[in-house]
């Protein structure tokens, strides 16, 4: 569907986000009735909260150990935090309406709303990354149905098609690694299905808009997002009554994210050096820079160092996919029973793998996609509260 044409996805995150919003009105209509140092005394209480619970997201993502940072499960908790954070950020542009559109506030709420559209297309790469490893997971389950451990015996045909999926398996990930893209002929985005002629394989979404050109470049949309992103001087909080201050830390929230995701799922030219300098004085700088200095030394590990991702998952695909490549190599027939035992096993302990995969990819596909539709929700009303044309 059309992203203007978005009603909201997830239910539980609508009804959270308008239960905000009606708190956050509420409030609004009550301090109208108030005198102005009550006014400033709740406006500046709403900005501290929106700090505290940016501060308290992070340092709780942050708390994470080695083996689940990077995760499926971690990266939907991200986009979880992302989320939430981006719809009380709305309820403050929503309570500023009148402010957000004097200077200084107003470049500075325009810039945030150009990095979130080029965010967009960060999402419709990341969600190609997410149906290029069902790709991957489509070889395994090849290798399952050959290699099935229900079955009474295992011949030398099944093992020929597990090793022919496994090879293309290992070819599908190696041309990943070498070209660095991602599915690069797709040219879709999450709308409906375009009725025009498409030669791509079947399921693949068609693009209605916000496609992922060939030449597009996940490094340098994320130098783009970032780019001229600081943080704001003193006579600018000061003029905008402090509100600059949670535009420019939604903003280096949004770049977060879209960096971490970046790193974790394949896309087309991926990269990391994406600088990030968040001063210390704001309380949610200490868990972001702690998680960036995290995924970047573990893109440095020398087994992870060219892989096509750091989602824990896929180095999980990759050694499960050489430990049966190595296993079908070594098998010799008839089949001996420690032998055949081994196989089982190994081909039961790859069954849990993909199962996994089946159960996370598809929620986080969702998540994405709600980050997508929510991205341009708060810019269509935000624009409109400049009073600028909405291109969408």
């Amino acid at each position: 569907m059309p992203a203007t044409d978005y009603q909201g996805s997830s239910a539980p995150f609508a009804s959270i986000g308008r239960s905000i919003l009606s708190i956050r009105r509420d409030h609004f209509h009550m301090e109208t009735s108030s005198n102005h140092n009550h006014d400033g005394g709740q406006d500046q209480q709403e900005l501290d909260s929106f700090q505290k619970q940016v501060t308290e997201r992070f340092l709780e993502l942050s708390n994470v150990t080695g083996e689940d940072l990077l995760s499926l499960s971690w990266i939907r908790r991200l986009l979880d935090a992302f989320l939430c954070c981006q719809e009380e950020f709305r309820a403050i542009l929503f309570n500023n309406k009148v402010n957000m559109a004097k200077a200084p506030l107003d470049r500075h709420v325009a810039e945030f709303f150009e990095r979130s559209v080029k965010a967009l297309d960060v999402c419709n790469a990341i969600r190609d990354g997410i149906e290029q490893i069902r790709q991957w997971e489509k070889h395994l389950e090849i290798v399952l149905v050959a290699l099935d451990p229900n079955q009474r015996m295992l011949g030398e045909g099944q093992f020929r098609r597990a090793k022919k999926a496994l090879t293309d398996l290992a070819i599908g990930m190696l041309d990943e690694k070498d070209s660095g893209s991602v599915l690069q002929h797709r040219n879709r985005s999450f709308g409906r299905n375009n009725t025009s002629k498409d030669h791509r394989p079947a399921g693949h979404y068609r693009s209605l808009s916000w496609s992922v050109s060939r030449s597009w470049s996940a490094a340098k949309q994320l130098q783009a997002i970032g780019n001229n992103l600081a943080a704001p001087r003193g006579n600018e909080i000061t003029a905008t009554n402090g509100l600059v201050v949670p535009v420019y830390t939604m903003s280096s929230i949004l770049l977060f994210v879209m960096w971490t995701l970046v790193a974790a799922i394949p896309c087309q030219d991926r990269g990391l050096q994406t600088h990030f300098a968040i001063p210390r004085q704001y309380t949610w700088a200490a868990p972001i820079m702690s998680l960036h200095e995290r995924i970047i030394e573990e893109s440095k590990r020398r087994d992870r160092r060219n892989a096509n991702g750091l989602l824990k998952e896929i180095f999980i695909i990759e050694k499960s996919a050489r430990h049966m490549t190595e296993l079908a190599d070594s098998v010799q027939f008839p089949l001996v029973d420690e032998k055949e035992n081994e196989v089982r096993k190994s081909v039961t302990d790859l069954g849990l793998v993909c199962e996994g995969m089946k159960e996370g990819l598809d929620p986080l596909e969702r998540q994405v996609r709600e980050v997508f539709h929510r991205i341009v929700r708060s810019r269509t009303e935000g624009l409109d509260t400049l009073g600028r044309p909405n291109p969408e």
